[in-house]
């Protein structure tokens, strides 16, 4: 169920959703124009027991960075699939704006004017675009309930290095033009410095917080290239737990501390926290993989909170995963790790 009740003058109570579990479905988060969302995708993700898509869109799939107020409605029909896809196979969808006018966690430079940390009349540019995106969006689906369809403001914003007025005030406006078209609508909004931190300025707004399940990168992200080399804390073969390069052990106590516990004063003023995304790269040996997963959603359980991992088919999903030591189920002619999705179910 999800719910909202009265509020004290000037705040909103806070949302109260399901234990969501699922998966991000990635088609448009490159934003090309000829992708469409596999409806198999929806049906077997329902199948296999889960009940949630997340939906990171760039805003390039409808739109372009040359011209950021013009909105090809037609391109959006794309979006339309992945919602009537939802609701035909029982997965509340969650849209997302992985890059939205001004930002994206991964090549922001491409982006004419930017959202964050930038002059003043920059910053109002890629604002206004941001909003139009997003009230087109609110009235496109205005008449969906919150059990179908929710949004999520935008993914992973940048590092805020503990001044996080900028996020706040992006937040509080997109939050401010969904609701004039779409009153009650559930907001999602990811947690500052690429998704990992809690935003306390913002709890006023009635938001479910979204966090992130990527630590330790050693384990999560083993060999792949397009993280940072100091964001690794070892570069060894992975063990669960595992010792780091400064001999710090990495054990369910040290997740609980680094991943839960940061966000217990949110969690404590009835915030509804979310993992938005989670996952392990393929290239980390299965055993570890799966000992890692086992302590993570473990927490997540305790805390009763939902998670979409990052992703369903693919390098760090359960379907054709492409792991070379997995002894795969065929499911419907595709590669299923039934061990890894064994583990989800129960957590």
């Amino acid at each position: 169920m999800v719910s909202q009740h009265g509020a004290l003058p000037g705040t909103r109570t806070q949302p109260r959703i399901p234990r969501w579990r699922g998966f991000n479905l990635t088609e448009l988060t490159g934003g090309a124009r000829d992708r469409s969302f596999v409806e198999t995708d929806f049906e077997w993700i329902a199948e296999l027991g889960f009940d949630f898509v997340r939906i990171p869109m760039s805003y390039w799939a409808w739109s372009s960075p040359e011209d950021w107020m013009e909105i090809d409605e037609e391109a959006l029909n794309t979006v339309d699939e992945a919602v009537e896809y939802g609701e035909k196979y029982g997965l509340h969808v969650n849209l997302n704006l992985h890059r939205i006018p001004g930002y994206c966690v991964n090549g922001r430079e491409l982006e004419p004017h930017l959202l964050f940390d930038s002059p003043r009349e920059e910053m109002e540019l890629a604002m206004d675009a941001a909003t139009l995106h997003w009230q087109t969006l609110a009235e496109r689906y205005k008449h969906t309930s919150n059990q179908k369809v929710s949004y999520d403001l935008f993914n992973e914003p940048p590092w805020s290095y503990q001044d996080q007025s900028r996020y706040v005030e992006v937040a509080t406006r997109l939050v401010a033009a969904i609701r004039d078209i779409d009153p009650d609508r559930l907001i999602v909004a990811d947690g500052a410095d690429i998704g990992q931190t809690p935003v306390p300025g913002i709890v006023p707004l009635g938001l479910v917080q979204s966090t992130r399940g990527y630590l330790p990168k050693m384990i999560s992200h083993y060999t792949a290239t397009w993280v940072p080399e100091n964001e690794f804390e070892s570069f060894e073969t992975p063990v669960w737990p595992m010792t780091d390069k400064d001999g710090r052990l990495w054990n369910k106590e040290v997740l609980r501390e680094q991943l839960v516990q940061v966000w217990q004063p949110l969690v404590n003023q009835g915030v509804p926290v979310h993992v938005g995304e989670w996952g392990c790269y393929n290239k980390t040996p299965h055993e570890a993989a799966l000992g890692w997963m086992r302590d993570v959603t473990s927490l997540w359980r305790e805390m009763g909170w939902g998670w979409a991992m990052w992703n369903f088919r693919g390098s760090f999903g359960i379907l054709d995963s492409g792991r070379e030591d997995v002894a795969y189920e065929d499911f419907r002619g595709h590669k299923l790790d039934r061990r890894m999705a064994d583990l989800l179910l129960s957590s």
